[in-house]
């Protein structure tokens, strides 16, 4: 209306004072409510044109879309497996911090298993403070059966000696014996010396191998322990939240509740333009929001970024080919948008719906003279035409609450 209206001043308008001034036709008399299309068919058929040619133009270099929103990610609170509920410490829409304890599922059954495996820790760790003594122990057999060897080889020499001096002295048994004797003491030093060796590799090699075993079973009961333990992984708003001790909680078919994160859905909104847009939008582009829960207000925002891919266009892989034509509707080109001011968004809830629009500025283009005359007086009047639709949007904004409240059956 505001397009035809602009439009008709410079065709209807002076059509009719043409023919009211230089024709001397009069309203009433010559130019009746019958005669209006054939008196003025000139100027009601140029002002049609124009206003086709000026909706076109203002809507492709700055297009609007309703189809803005403020998204946001949700979490789903779920436990790593399942089990009944056992203590239950926050609330439905309660505020919580990251790493703050949620709910509890029974863990009898985990926390056995973390003494149990705890009880052999404690085993190992006592076994090795006994071989310890044990290697001691052998350390002294060793050395007494040092001696022992040592005594056994002196009295054999001393007595091989006495037999070099005067054989009638010593006799060949009591060297047999003595040789005996220094063999026996060498068998009981090699076994106290295996005895050792077997102590140090028991130390060295089985106590802590057995050791490292027990305790990788110790975490692996800790973590299954800790599982039954949830906690918020990011600050956020706990909603959906009706959990109770004795409720099974699986994290297939039963979720906890969900969880909205705090971080995400301010002061961030994603539109959807359409897609012969896709070569106008740009980003570091102006552009305007009004949303519903913030009513008679217009935002100044900016294009930050632009999704490269239509999301309608996308597949996935299966038995059947995909035929274009199954893609019922167009789908949008997706731009993100932040607002000019930070903090012009606060008090925008995450998921209010909007209207944005976006301006196309080519005035740094026009002043390099990349356009040359003619094109930079055309995309001046571009330029210029971005007026029109920012007052659209603000009429919109005007008639946001009317048309919420009144005309959608509230």
């Amino acid at each position: 209306m505001i397009e035809f209206l602009l439009c008709s001043l410079v065709t209807i308008l002076p059509d009719y004072l043409f023919r009211r001034y230089r024709q001397g036709k009069r309203i009433g008399h010559e130019i009746t409510f019958f005669t209006v299309w054939y008196e003025l068919r000139w100027g009601i058929t140029g002002a049609l044109m124009l206003t086709i040619a000026l909706i076109t133009l203002v809507f492709f270099y700055h297009p609007t879309t309703s189809n803005v929103l403020s998204l946001y990610r949700t979490v789903s609170i779920l436990p790593e497996t399942a089990g009944r509920v056992d203590l239950v410490v926050v609330e439905n829409n309660q505020h919580v911090k990251a790493g703050q304890l949620l709910f509890t599922l029974d863990s009898s059954t985990e926390k056995a298993q973390v003494d149990t495996a705890q009880s052999e820790v404690d085993e190992i760790d006592a076994e090795i403070q006994l071989a310890n003594s044990e290697l001691i122990s052998a350390e002294a057999m060793i050395s007494q059966a040092q001696g022992a060897y040592n005594q056994s080889v002196g009295e054999l020499e001393r007595t091989l000696d006495l037999q070099r001096r005067n054989s009638d002295v010593v006799t060949q048994k009591e060297i047999d014996t003595r040789e005996n004797q220094v063999v026996v003491r060498k068998g009981q030093l090699d076994a106290a010396v295996a005895n050792r060796d077997i102590v140090q590799t028991k130390i060295t090699v089985s106590l802590p191998a057995q050791r490292t075993s027990a305790i990788a079973r110790l975490h692996q009961a800790e973590s299954a322990y800790h599982k039954k333990f949830v906690y918020a992984g990011v600050d956020g708003v706990i909603t959906q939240f009706i959990l109770q001790p004795g409720d099974i909680v699986s994290p297939i078919l039963r979720p906890a509740g969900i969880l909205v994160p705090s971080t995400t859905g301010y002061g961030r909104f994603q539109a959807g333009f359409g897609q012969i847009t896709a070569t106008v939008i740009k980003v570091g582009m102006a552009a305007e929001i009004t949303c519903a829960s913030r009513p008679f207000e217009v935002i100044p925002m900016v294009v930050v970024d632009t999704q490269d891919f239509i999301s309608s266009g996308q597949f996935r892989p299966t038995d059947q080919l995909v035929d274009a034509q199954d893609v019922a509707r167009p789908g949008t080109l997706l731009v993100i948008m932040e607002p000019l001011y930070p903090g012009d968004t606060n008090g925008i809830p995450p998921g209010s719906k909007c209207i944005a629009n976006a301006y196309s500025n080519y005035g740094e283009q026009i002043a390099a003279g990349e356009f040359g005359f003619w094109g930079g007086l055309y995309y001046h009047m571009v330029d210029a035409t971005s007026i029109m639709h920012a007052l659209i949007l603000r009429f919109q904004a005007l008639a946001f609450p009317v048309k919420v409240l009144v005309l959608s059956g509230h």
